[in-house]
């Protein structure tokens, strides 16, 4: 296993990038795309697990405006995730020669994976805490995590990983609460989204319901699994990786192997720890 860091000029801005290099050349890349105050250092281990499961070769990178790519210059946009999903990550894609991706998305990841997944070829998807609308809970969430970021110290933790941490922080959180972001809704590019998917969720997430699960089920043209973790927040993979990791990497192991791909369900609904 080999990592690569490199910086990477893509629609004008200069983007941290890591590259894993798996054994298994047969197996389709890894893409992960993370959530809205997430970064490359952000993942931890979880990538290269995953590469150590699966084989595969792995693109971590952050998005402009986070982590240790460009500082955001401007508000973030409504459709700030249909940019990133349409304009920017093909650009990546193509600059570094990444076909037919597994993209592993957690929250605003999540849904620019679903977003990409509409429009280009993909081999399947992991999708932790999906949103696909905008629910009341996201909105009392995110409202509340202000007070916190300001006063009780979750600025000075997030600041280890993001050059400009205010304007990470606002740039994402502003977005949210403003007004003309509650009719954003993306269940139409769920509707186009043919590759196989697997659904992670926590049970006490504070930022989405599974609503979010049971949209992009009822519309979706591939097959759909579903993973349900008790004792979990918004991010499995973090709260639950005991789970969800090896759940995750089953899943990726398994893309080419069996007829069931054809059916939807739920794969597991754990208990306890």
């Amino acid at each position: 296993m080999h990592d690569r860091i490199q910086r990477l000029s893509i629609d004008g801005h200069e983007l941290e990038t890591l590259w894993i290099s798996g054994e298994n050349k047969d197996m389709p890349p890894l893409v992960f795309l993370h959530e809205g105050l997430g970064s490359v250092r952000l993942w931890k281990d979880v990538p290269h697990r995953l590469v150590e499961a699966t084989g595969s070769c792995a693109l971590v990178y952050s998005r402009y405006g986070n982590g240790y790519s460009a500082v955001l210059e401007e508000p973030r946009a409504p459709e700030y995730m249909h940019d990133e999903a349409l304009v920017v990550l093909p650009a990546l894609l193509d600059r570094l020669d990444v076909r037919e991706p597994v993209l592993v998305g957690h929250s605003d990841g999540a849904s620019i994976a679903i977003i990409y997944a509409a429009e280009h070829p993909t081999s399947a998807l992991v999708l932790e805490a999906p949103h696909v609308f905008v629910e009341d809970i996201s909105v009392r969430s995110i409202a509340g995590i202000r007070e916190p970021y300001a006063n009780a110290g979750l600025r000075e933790r997030l600041g280890r990983h993001h050059a400009d941490v205010d304007k990470t922080f606002y740039g994402w959180n502003d977005v949210w609460l403003s007004p003309a972001f509650r009719d954003w809704n993306i269940e139409e590019y769920a509707a186009r989204v043919s590759a196989p998917a697997l659904l992670l969720q926590g049970v006490d997430d504070e930022y989405g319901t599974r609503a979010q699960l049971e949209a992009i089920r009822r519309v979706a043209a591939g097959r759909v699994d579903e993973l349900l973790l008790a004792d979990c927040g918004h991010a499995p993979h973090r709260d639950r990786p005991d789970l969800a990791i090896p759940m995750v990497a089953a899943f990726i192991r398994n893309l080419n192997s069996d007829a069931a791909g054809q059916s939807s369900g739920t794969v597991a609904s754990p208990s306890g720890r």
